[in-house]
Protein backbone atom coordinates (compact mmCIF):
# COMPACT_ATOMS: atom_id res chain seq x y z
CA UNK A 1 0.00 0.00 0.00
CA UNK A 2 1.74 3.48 -1.35
CA UNK A 3 1.18 5.61 2.38
CA UNK A 4 3.50 8.60 3.07
CA UNK A 5 6.64 7.13 1.82
CA UNK A 6 9.24 8.34 4.76
CA UNK A 7 7.50 5.14 6.36
CA UNK A 8 10.98 4.07 8.74
CA UNK A 9 13.78 5.44 9.96
CA UNK A 10 16.50 2.93 9.74
CA UNK A 11 19.37 2.45 12.26
CA UNK A 12 21.65 -0.14 13.11
CA UNK A 13 22.57 -0.35 16.21
CA UNK A 14 25.08 -2.18 18.29
CA UNK A 15 24.27 -4.75 20.20
CA UNK A 16 26.95 -5.10 22.73
CA UNK A 17 27.43 -1.12 23.30
CA UNK A 18 23.33 -1.58 23.69
CA UNK A 19 22.95 -4.81 26.52
CA UNK A 20 26.29 -4.39 28.26
CA UNK A 21 25.50 -8.22 29.91
CA UNK A 22 25.46 -11.76 28.68
CA UNK A 23 22.12 -13.16 27.07
CA UNK A 24 22.61 -16.34 30.16
CA UNK A 25 22.29 -13.91 32.75
CA UNK A 26 19.64 -14.97 35.31
CA UNK A 27 16.31 -13.52 34.97
CA UNK A 28 14.26 -15.09 37.43
CA UNK A 29 10.95 -12.48 38.48
CA UNK A 30 11.18 -12.75 41.88
CA UNK A 31 15.20 -11.05 41.18
CA UNK A 32 14.52 -7.36 40.05
CA UNK A 33 10.88 -7.49 39.11
CA UNK A 34 7.48 -7.58 40.12
CA UNK A 35 4.08 -8.59 38.49
CA UNK A 36 3.64 -4.87 37.90
CA UNK A 37 4.03 -2.61 34.54
CA UNK A 38 5.74 0.57 34.95
CA UNK A 39 4.63 3.15 32.49
CA UNK A 40 6.32 6.14 31.35
CA UNK A 41 4.44 8.86 29.66
CA UNK A 42 7.46 10.51 27.37
CA UNK A 43 7.38 13.54 24.92
CA UNK A 44 9.92 13.63 22.13
CA UNK A 45 10.24 16.81 20.42
CA UNK A 46 12.60 18.52 18.20
CA UNK A 47 12.75 18.78 14.68
CA UNK A 48 14.83 18.07 11.34
CA UNK A 49 18.13 18.94 13.01
CA UNK A 50 17.44 18.29 16.85
CA UNK A 51 15.93 16.45 19.13
CA UNK A 52 15.02 16.35 22.89
CA UNK A 53 13.72 13.42 24.73
CA UNK A 54 11.48 14.42 28.35
CA UNK A 55 9.76 12.58 31.10
CA UNK A 56 5.96 13.87 31.87
CA UNK A 57 4.88 11.10 34.35
CA UNK A 58 5.04 7.51 35.70
CA UNK A 59 1.99 5.04 36.41
CA UNK A 60 2.11 1.47 37.70
CA UNK A 61 -0.67 -0.88 37.20
CA UNK A 62 -1.05 -4.74 38.35
CA UNK A 63 0.27 -7.46 35.73
CA UNK A 64 3.47 -7.78 33.74
CA UNK A 65 2.24 -8.61 30.07
CA UNK A 66 5.27 -7.90 28.47
CA UNK A 67 7.91 -11.15 27.73
CA UNK A 68 9.26 -12.91 29.94
CA UNK A 69 12.05 -14.74 28.20
CA UNK A 70 15.22 -13.38 26.43
CA UNK A 71 14.66 -10.05 28.35
CA UNK A 72 18.19 -8.65 27.79
CA UNK A 73 18.21 -9.48 24.29
CA UNK A 74 16.72 -7.46 21.09
CA UNK A 75 15.46 -9.61 18.60
CA UNK A 76 15.24 -6.49 15.70
CA UNK A 77 17.00 -3.19 16.42
CA UNK A 78 14.59 -0.59 15.53
CA UNK A 79 14.73 3.19 15.17
CA UNK A 80 15.20 3.75 18.92
CA UNK A 81 15.95 1.72 22.14
CA UNK A 82 15.24 1.95 25.72
CA UNK A 83 16.83 -0.27 28.22
CA UNK A 84 16.91 -0.79 32.24
CA UNK A 85 19.62 -1.69 34.00
CA UNK A 86 20.54 -2.65 37.50
CA UNK A 87 21.74 0.75 39.07
CA UNK A 88 24.44 -0.76 41.30
CA UNK A 89 25.68 -3.91 39.06
CA UNK A 90 25.05 -2.06 35.75
CA UNK A 91 23.47 -5.74 34.40
CA UNK A 92 21.27 -5.19 31.57
CA UNK A 93 17.76 -6.30 32.86
CA UNK A 94 15.26 -5.20 30.07
CA UNK A 95 15.49 -4.22 26.40
CA UNK A 96 13.35 -2.88 23.78
CA UNK A 97 13.41 -1.40 20.75
CA UNK A 98 10.48 0.73 18.74
CA UNK A 99 10.15 3.25 16.36
CA UNK A 100 8.12 6.66 16.48
CA UNK A 101 5.94 8.68 14.64
CA UNK A 102 8.16 11.62 15.46
CA UNK A 103 11.40 10.00 13.82
CA UNK A 104 9.11 9.68 10.88
CA UNK A 105 8.20 13.19 10.93
CA UNK A 106 11.97 14.23 11.13
CA UNK A 107 12.21 13.32 7.68
CA UNK A 108 9.64 15.49 6.37
CA UNK A 109 9.86 19.50 4.48
CA UNK A 110 7.75 20.69 7.25
CA UNK A 111 10.35 19.51 10.09
CA UNK A 112 13.01 22.05 8.28
CA UNK A 113 10.63 24.89 9.18
CA UNK A 114 9.01 24.12 12.72
CA UNK A 115 9.43 22.35 16.15
CA UNK A 116 7.09 19.90 17.34
CA UNK A 117 6.65 17.52 20.15
CA UNK A 118 4.80 14.30 20.19
CA UNK A 119 3.75 11.83 22.96
CA UNK A 120 5.24 8.33 23.24
CA UNK A 121 4.59 5.77 25.69
CA UNK A 122 6.81 2.66 27.04
CA UNK A 123 5.67 -0.10 28.89
CA UNK A 124 8.49 -1.96 31.41
CA UNK A 125 8.80 -4.49 34.43
CA UNK A 126 8.17 -2.43 37.79
CA UNK A 127 11.85 -2.98 39.56
CA UNK A 128 11.95 -3.85 43.27
CA UNK A 129 15.05 -2.20 43.22
CA UNK A 130 16.77 1.23 42.18
CA UNK A 131 17.00 0.96 38.20
CA UNK A 132 18.74 2.69 35.72
CA UNK A 133 16.52 4.13 32.20
CA UNK A 134 18.28 5.09 29.27
CA UNK A 135 16.45 5.84 25.61
CA UNK A 136 18.02 6.30 22.70
CA UNK A 137 17.16 7.49 19.06
CA UNK A 138 19.18 7.25 15.86
CA UNK A 139 18.92 8.51 12.67
CA UNK A 140 19.28 7.31 9.12
CA UNK A 141 23.13 7.21 9.40
CA UNK A 142 23.51 5.47 12.64
CA UNK A 143 24.12 7.88 14.40
CA UNK A 144 23.27 8.87 17.93
CA UNK A 145 20.52 12.04 17.81
CA UNK A 146 19.32 12.13 21.34
CA UNK A 147 20.00 10.19 24.36
CA UNK A 148 17.56 10.38 27.85
CA UNK A 149 18.75 8.78 31.33
CA UNK A 150 16.97 8.52 34.49
CA UNK A 151 17.19 6.25 37.64
CA UNK A 152 13.93 4.59 38.98
CA UNK A 153 13.14 4.72 42.43
CA UNK A 154 10.36 1.86 42.98
CA UNK A 155 9.47 3.89 46.62
CA UNK A 156 8.91 7.07 44.60
CA UNK A 157 5.18 8.32 45.54
CA UNK A 158 4.65 10.41 42.97
CA UNK A 159 4.61 7.20 40.67
CA UNK A 160 0.36 7.14 40.29
CA UNK A 161 -1.17 3.77 40.74
CA UNK A 162 -3.82 2.44 38.71
CA UNK A 163 -7.17 2.18 40.02
CA UNK A 164 -7.75 -1.73 38.22
CA UNK A 165 -11.85 -1.75 38.99
CA UNK A 166 -11.69 1.37 36.46
CA UNK A 167 -10.57 -1.02 34.05
CA UNK A 168 -12.78 -0.85 30.88
CA UNK A 169 -14.57 -3.33 29.51
CA UNK A 170 -12.86 -5.91 27.25
CA UNK A 171 -13.59 -9.37 25.36
CA UNK A 172 -11.25 -11.76 24.24
CA UNK A 173 -12.01 -13.24 21.07
CA UNK A 174 -9.02 -15.89 21.00
CA UNK A 175 -7.16 -16.92 24.02
CA UNK A 176 -4.65 -19.62 24.06
CA UNK A 177 -3.25 -19.33 27.35
CA UNK A 178 -2.43 -17.22 30.22
CA UNK A 179 -1.11 -13.75 29.14
CA UNK A 180 2.32 -14.25 30.64
CA UNK A 181 3.04 -17.29 28.36
CA UNK A 182 1.30 -15.71 25.23
CA UNK A 183 1.88 -12.40 22.79
CA UNK A 184 -1.54 -10.26 23.66
CA UNK A 185 -3.21 -7.83 21.27
CA UNK A 186 -5.19 -5.42 21.70
CA UNK A 187 -8.16 -4.18 18.98
CA UNK A 188 -9.12 -0.59 20.30
CA UNK A 189 -11.97 1.35 18.38
CA UNK A 190 -11.73 4.71 17.01
CA UNK A 191 -15.10 6.37 15.40
CA UNK A 192 -17.33 3.95 16.65
CA UNK A 193 -20.51 5.21 18.69
CA UNK A 194 -21.90 3.05 21.58
CA UNK A 195 -24.25 1.76 18.84
CA UNK A 196 -22.00 0.46 16.93
CA UNK A 197 -19.81 -1.79 19.71
CA UNK A 198 -22.00 -4.68 17.73
CA UNK A 199 -20.15 -3.99 14.47
CA UNK A 200 -16.44 -3.03 15.80
CA UNK A 201 -16.40 -6.71 17.28
CA UNK A 202 -17.22 -8.04 14.35
CA UNK A 203 -14.54 -5.89 12.46
CA UNK A 204 -12.51 -7.16 14.92
CA UNK A 205 -13.22 -10.75 14.37
CA UNK A 206 -12.97 -9.84 10.36
CA UNK A 207 -9.45 -8.57 10.81
CA UNK A 208 -8.19 -11.36 13.37
CA UNK A 209 -9.67 -14.17 10.63
CA UNK A 210 -7.40 -12.19 7.75
CA UNK A 211 -4.29 -12.33 10.21
CA UNK A 212 -4.40 -15.93 11.02
CA UNK A 213 -4.98 -16.54 7.09
CA UNK A 214 -1.22 -15.59 6.50
CA UNK A 215 1.44 -18.04 7.03
CA UNK A 216 3.19 -18.34 9.51
CA UNK A 217 0.43 -17.14 11.62
CA UNK A 218 -1.98 -19.69 10.77
CA UNK A 219 0.68 -22.29 12.01
CA UNK A 220 1.29 -20.41 15.58
CA UNK A 221 -2.27 -19.41 16.48
CA UNK A 222 -1.67 -20.83 20.03
CA UNK A 223 1.12 -18.04 20.65
CA UNK A 224 -1.56 -15.44 20.77
CA UNK A 225 -4.47 -14.18 22.43
CA UNK A 226 -6.68 -11.44 20.97
CA UNK A 227 -8.67 -8.98 22.77
CA UNK A 228 -10.87 -6.23 22.02
CA UNK A 229 -11.18 -2.95 24.24
CA UNK A 230 -14.62 -1.48 23.86
CA UNK A 231 -14.78 2.20 24.19
CA UNK A 232 -17.05 3.81 22.51
CA UNK A 233 -16.64 7.63 20.35
CA UNK A 234 -18.62 10.67 20.55
CA UNK A 235 -19.36 10.82 16.75
CA UNK A 236 -18.93 7.63 14.40
CA UNK A 237 -16.03 7.94 11.89
CA UNK A 238 -12.74 8.97 11.78
CA UNK A 239 -11.57 12.86 10.57
CA UNK A 240 -10.63 13.34 6.87
CA UNK A 241 -9.07 16.83 6.88
CA UNK A 242 -8.83 16.93 2.99
CA UNK A 243 -12.39 17.08 2.90
CA UNK A 244 -12.95 19.24 5.60
CA UNK A 245 -14.03 16.18 8.02
CA UNK A 246 -13.57 16.17 11.36
CA UNK A 247 -14.83 14.23 14.31
CA UNK A 248 -14.44 13.88 17.83
CA UNK A 249 -12.93 10.75 18.16
CA UNK A 250 -11.85 8.45 21.82
CA UNK A 251 -8.26 8.47 19.84
CA UNK A 252 -9.05 11.44 17.23
CA UNK A 253 -6.97 9.02 14.16
CA UNK A 254 -7.24 11.28 11.30
CA UNK A 255 -5.73 10.75 7.48
CA UNK A 256 -3.65 13.55 5.55
CA UNK A 257 -0.42 12.76 8.52
CA UNK A 258 1.93 14.59 7.26
CA UNK A 259 -0.12 15.81 4.79
CA UNK A 260 -0.26 12.45 2.92
CA UNK A 261 -3.87 11.38 2.07
CA UNK A 262 -4.07 8.14 3.06
CA UNK A 263 -1.70 8.29 5.79
CA UNK A 264 -4.01 7.36 8.73
CA UNK A 265 -2.19 8.13 12.22
CA UNK A 266 -3.32 9.08 15.99
CA UNK A 267 -0.83 11.33 17.92
CA UNK A 268 -2.83 10.97 21.33
CA UNK A 269 -0.82 7.86 22.38
CA UNK A 270 -1.57 8.83 26.23
CA UNK A 271 -5.24 8.62 25.41
CA UNK A 272 -4.77 5.11 23.98
CA UNK A 273 -2.93 3.82 27.03
CA UNK A 274 -5.25 5.21 29.08
CA UNK A 275 -7.83 3.19 27.39
CA UNK A 276 -5.12 0.50 27.82
CA UNK A 277 -4.99 0.19 31.19
CA UNK A 278 -5.32 -3.04 33.49
CA UNK A 279 -5.76 -4.77 29.96
CA UNK A 280 -2.95 -7.40 28.85
CA UNK A 281 -1.50 -5.61 26.02
CA UNK A 282 1.79 -6.16 23.81
CA UNK A 283 0.61 -5.55 20.19
CA UNK A 284 -2.18 -2.65 19.30
CA UNK A 285 -4.55 -2.40 16.48
CA UNK A 286 -6.43 0.61 16.18
CA UNK A 287 -9.49 -0.01 13.74
CA UNK A 288 -10.81 2.92 12.46
CA UNK A 289 -15.00 2.97 11.59
CA UNK A 290 -14.10 4.08 7.66
CA UNK A 291 -14.46 2.75 4.17
CA UNK A 292 -12.04 5.77 3.13
CA UNK A 293 -9.14 3.30 2.30
CA UNK A 294 -5.72 4.06 4.33
CA UNK A 295 -3.82 2.84 7.53
CA UNK A 296 -0.30 2.86 8.91
CA UNK A 297 1.93 1.02 10.76
CA UNK A 298 4.84 1.64 13.04
CA UNK A 299 7.32 -1.28 15.01
CA UNK A 300 6.28 -1.82 18.30
CA UNK A 301 4.02 1.14 18.47
CA UNK A 302 0.40 0.63 17.21
CA UNK A 303 -1.29 -0.04 13.69
CA UNK A 304 -4.08 1.69 12.66
CA UNK A 305 -6.49 0.92 9.64
CA UNK A 306 -9.50 1.52 8.18
CA UNK A 307 -12.22 -1.46 9.26
CA UNK A 308 -14.32 -1.48 6.10
CA UNK A 309 -13.97 -0.51 2.53
CA UNK A 310 -12.16 -1.59 -0.35
CA UNK A 311 -9.14 -3.87 0.58
CA UNK A 312 -9.11 -3.09 4.11
CA UNK A 313 -8.30 -6.90 4.62
CA UNK A 314 -5.08 -7.02 3.18
CA UNK A 315 -4.12 -3.44 4.46
CA UNK A 316 -4.47 -4.50 8.35
CA UNK A 317 -2.46 -7.79 7.42
CA UNK A 318 0.27 -5.52 5.83
CA UNK A 319 0.15 -2.85 8.64
CA UNK A 320 0.41 -5.66 11.27
CA UNK A 321 3.86 -6.91 9.37
CA UNK A 322 5.00 -3.34 10.11
CA UNK A 323 3.79 -3.23 13.51
CA UNK A 324 4.41 -6.31 15.01
CA UNK A 325 6.95 -7.76 13.09
CA UNK A 326 9.11 -4.92 12.17
CA UNK A 327 8.97 -5.41 8.24
CA UNK A 328 9.99 -2.78 5.76
CA UNK A 329 7.73 -1.95 2.99
CA UNK A 330 8.96 -3.49 -0.07
CA UNK A 331 7.76 -1.17 -2.95
CA UNK A 332 9.37 1.96 -3.97
CA UNK A 333 9.36 4.50 -6.47
CA UNK A 334 10.52 4.95 -10.15
CA UNK A 335 11.47 8.43 -9.73
CA UNK A 336 13.99 7.52 -6.75
CA UNK A 337 13.82 10.88 -5.29
CA UNK A 338 14.13 10.09 -2.06
CA UNK A 339 16.92 8.19 0.09
CA UNK A 340 15.46 6.64 3.04
CA UNK A 341 18.47 3.49 3.14
CA UNK A 342 21.83 4.86 2.96
CA UNK A 343 23.83 2.83 0.25
CA UNK A 344 26.56 2.12 3.40
CA UNK A 345 23.84 0.61 6.06
CA UNK A 346 22.42 -2.45 6.24
CA UNK A 347 18.63 -1.70 7.28
CA UNK A 348 17.47 -3.14 10.50
CA UNK A 349 14.16 -5.01 8.58
CA UNK A 350 14.56 -8.01 7.64
CA UNK A 351 12.96 -7.98 4.45
CA UNK A 352 14.99 -5.61 2.66
CA UNK A 353 18.53 -5.31 1.54
CA UNK A 354 21.20 -2.80 0.72
CA UNK A 355 23.62 -5.92 0.09
CA UNK A 356 26.32 -4.45 3.13
CA UNK A 357 25.56 -7.13 5.49
CA UNK A 358 23.45 -9.32 3.03
CA UNK A 359 24.60 -12.93 5.15
CA UNK A 360 22.59 -11.71 7.87
CA UNK A 361 19.25 -10.92 5.86
CA UNK A 362 18.17 -14.44 3.19
CA UNK A 363 21.14 -15.13 1.80
CA UNK A 364 20.93 -18.62 2.98
CA UNK A 365 17.54 -18.95 1.41
CA UNK A 366 18.71 -18.17 -2.15
CA UNK A 367 18.23 -21.44 -4.94
CA UNK A 368 22.20 -22.53 -5.78
CA UNK A 369 23.32 -19.89 -8.91
CA UNK A 370 20.89 -16.94 -8.13
CA UNK A 371 22.45 -13.73 -10.34
CA UNK A 372 22.65 -10.76 -8.12
CA UNK A 373 20.40 -8.53 -8.47
CA UNK A 374 18.38 -11.10 -9.58
CA UNK A 375 15.98 -9.95 -12.89
CA UNK A 376 12.20 -9.91 -12.57
CA UNK A 377 10.48 -12.42 -14.77
CA UNK A 378 7.47 -12.77 -13.93
CA UNK A 379 7.33 -16.49 -13.17
CA UNK A 380 6.70 -17.64 -9.20
CA UNK A 381 6.51 -13.66 -8.15
CA UNK A 382 5.51 -15.00 -5.17
CA UNK A 383 7.76 -17.41 -4.08
CA UNK A 384 11.01 -17.41 -6.09
CA UNK A 385 13.52 -16.23 -3.56
CA UNK A 386 16.28 -14.03 -5.18
CA UNK A 387 17.58 -10.58 -4.58
CA UNK A 388 15.05 -7.88 -6.67
CA UNK A 389 16.40 -4.10 -6.92
CA UNK A 390 13.60 -2.16 -5.29
CA UNK A 391 12.44 -1.81 -2.30
CA UNK A 392 12.16 0.45 0.53
CA UNK A 393 11.09 3.19 -1.25
CA UNK A 394 13.87 3.65 -3.69
CA UNK A 395 13.96 2.29 -6.97
CA UNK A 396 18.06 1.78 -6.71
CA UNK A 397 20.38 0.50 -4.28
CA UNK A 398 17.64 -1.47 -1.83
CA UNK A 399 16.50 -4.38 -2.79
CA UNK A 400 13.75 -7.40 -1.73
CA UNK A 401 13.39 -10.62 -1.72
CA UNK A 402 10.58 -12.18 -4.24
CA UNK A 403 9.04 -9.98 -7.15
CA UNK A 404 5.46 -9.44 -5.38
CA UNK A 405 4.73 -9.78 -1.04
CA UNK A 406 2.23 -8.40 0.95
CA UNK A 407 4.45 -5.93 2.16
CA UNK A 408 4.89 -4.49 -1.33
CA UNK A 409 0.96 -4.88 -2.66
CA UNK A 410 -2.34 -5.35 -1.53
CA UNK A 411 -2.61 -8.13 -4.71
CA UNK A 412 0.04 -10.64 -3.52
CA UNK A 413 -1.97 -13.31 -1.23
CA UNK A 414 0.23 -13.53 1.42
CA UNK A 415 3.73 -13.04 3.12
CA UNK A 416 7.06 -14.51 1.00
CA UNK A 417 9.00 -16.95 2.14
CA UNK A 418 11.55 -13.91 3.56
CA UNK A 419 8.70 -12.38 5.30
CA UNK A 420 7.66 -15.69 7.29
CA UNK A 421 10.46 -16.70 8.40
CA UNK A 422 11.50 -13.30 10.11
CA UNK A 423 7.89 -13.46 11.47
CA UNK A 424 8.05 -16.67 12.56
CA UNK A 425 11.55 -16.04 14.48
CA UNK A 426 10.24 -13.10 16.11
CA UNK A 427 7.27 -15.46 17.96
CA UNK A 428 9.67 -17.64 18.71
CA UNK A 429 11.88 -14.92 20.45
CA UNK A 430 9.12 -13.50 22.12
CA UNK A 431 7.68 -16.85 23.30
CA UNK A 432 9.95 -19.62 24.17
CA UNK A 433 13.35 -19.23 25.80
CA UNK A 434 16.27 -19.48 23.73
Amino acid sequence: MKKYLHKNLLATFSVLSLLGATNTMAQVEKEWYCDSTLRMDMIFAGNSDSQSIFLDKMKVSQGWHGRRVNMNTLPLMGNGVICVKDAESQDTLYVHSFSTLFQEWQTTEEATRVSKSFENTFLIPMPRKEVYISIELKNIHNSTKSYFNYTINPLDNLIARHDSKKTLPHTYLHQSGDSKKKIDVVFVPDGYSAKEMKQFIKDCKESMKSIFAHTPFDKLKDRFNFIAVQVASEDSGVSIPQNGEWKNTCLGSHFNTFYSSRYLTTSNIQKLYDILDGIPCESIIILANTKEYGGGGIYNNYMLSSAQGRDYASVIVHEFGHSFAGLADEYYYDDQYVTMYPANIEPWEQNITTMVDFASKWQDMLPEGTQIPTIADGKEIYTKVGVYEGAGYQSKGVFRPVQDCRMKTNQAPGFCPVCQRAIGRLIEFLTHEN
